[in-house]
């Protein structure tokens, strides 16, 4: 049960409600007396109840998968990584809830629908990138800069994103960028799975850590419970 628990905590995921819950927080929790008689549910109050029922049954349903798994803590093994993201992908499955790249998705469509310029947008895209721990191996931040410079320069102003002739430029250019690096549109499946694994293999190397922690935390406290039974031993 706690093992299941560590590995669903991995995702993340079902605590996504949380920001709900925050932005809902100026629905109070309001006590009647008794005379009064029973209120009728506040709308706030019945959205705060389906929230935890929904996180409670997403949770139940994950850990059921887990319970009925066997996963091999072995980061190093393709083997062991690959199964492990076939687990996660059928708890997301069962659960309803996001991939990594569709939790990317999410996160870049909310962090950027306000920004009004393309390099800030850009930025952002950045930060993003950084945070969720992703390495841009084959360069193409860099490019898209460089293109980005380029477009401006020819505009000699600031791109906007509502500027319809200069983002259709910069699009041209990442179109240009894209045939470079070999990346294809229709290959973005593949980039997903390639994507999952690596997650996968983080997240398994998480799980070792801990592990062998745990372990040497219970050897720990087995030497010390000898030497303290031994001093007994010896007092008597």
């Amino acid at each position: 049960m706690a093992f299941s628990f560590r590995l669903l905590s991995k995702s993340k995921q079902l605590y996504a409600s949380r920001a709900i819950l925050q932005q809902e927080n100026a629905v109070p929790v309001r006590f009647f007396a008794k005379e009064a008689g029973r209120p009728p549910i506040l709308q706030g109050d019945e959205l705060l109840k389906n929230i935890f029922l929904e996180v409670k049954n997403k949770f139940e349903r994950a850990m059921d998968v887990l319970r009925k798994e066997k996963i091999t803590i072995d980061p190093e093994d393709p083997a062991a990584v690959a199964e492990y993201a076939k687990v996660m992908k059928t708890v997301r499955e069962k659960a309803d809830l996001f991939s990594e790249s569709q939790r990317i998705q999410y996160t870049i469509q909310t962090r950027t629908k306000d920004i009004p310029d393309a390099r800030t947008y850009l930025l952002t895209l950045k930060e993003i990138r950084i945070k969720r721990g992703l390495t841009d191996e084959l360069g193409a931040e860099a490019l898209m800069f460089d293109a980005l410079d380029k477009v401006e320069k020819e505009l000699k102003i600031p791109l906007l994103r509502n500027d319809k002739k200069g983002m259709a430029l910069l699009i041209a250019e990442f179109d240009k960028i894209n045939k470079k690096l070999g990346i294809r549109k229709e290959d973005l499946p593949k980039y997903e799975e390639q994507l999952e694994l690596k997650i996968a293999k983080a997240q398994l190397g998480e799980l070792k850590k801990e592990a062998l922690e745990a372990m040497e935390t219970q050897k720990k406290r087995r030497k010390l419970s000898r030497v303290v039974n031994s001093s007994r031993a010896v007092n008597v």
